[in-house]
């Protein structure tokens, strides 16, 4: 096992366990609080531990982001597979979707420009996370549809609502 900590002891996962501190940085003091610094003083290892696993902070938070779509992409597998009531699937992933780090990570995307030009790079098109959380509904309610447990327009009405109200600001 690498010895990756400041401490001189082994860490399992440097690279989960960097993700997991920048996760509870970012939700603790949002993007500002969000730096290579104070990521690897939450991980408690050493700062050249970061730049050892990733070419800069930019590329991290890149693949922190991208480590967040492929959760989704695996929710949606498990998603289309469920067997409970449409309502009840459809209630659970948005509550497992729309979490306080997802909506973190979405601002954090929105308020660093490398890091959105870096996501253009593969992802060239939507928001981060908000895309494939929309593709994942939509290809769980066409998959519903095709079972034939939806209407055949139901798709494009509950996905054009269900966008809608989470991008569309609190009332004051």
């Amino acid at each position: 096992m690498p010895n990756d900590s400041a401490t001189g002891v082994a860490m399992r996962d440097a690279r989960q366990q960097l993700f997991d501190a920048a996760e509870r940085v970012l939700l603790r003091g949002g993007p500002n609080a969000l730096t290579s610094r104070a990521v690897t003083t939450e991980a408690g290892c050493a700062k050249g531990v970061l730049h050892r696993h990733f070419a800069d902070f930019d590329a991290f938070l890149a693949e922190l982001v991208q480590d967040r779509i492929a959760r989704i992409e695996a929710q949606a597998d498990a998603l289309r597979a469920s067997t409970g009531t449409v309502a009840d699937n459809l209630t659970a992933a948005l509550t497992d979707l729309f979490t306080p780090l997802a909506v973190a990570i979405v601002g954090l995307v929105t308020f660093r420009d490398d890091l959105r030009a870096r996501l253009r790079e593969t992802r060239p098109t939507g928001v981060p996370l908000l895309t494939e959380a929309a593709a994942m509904i939509a290809s769980y309610l066409a998959t519903e549809r095709d079972r034939g447990r939806l209407a055949p327009d139901a798709v494009r009405k509950v996905v054009t609502t269900v966008m809608t109200s989470t991008l569309r600001p609190p009332p004051s």
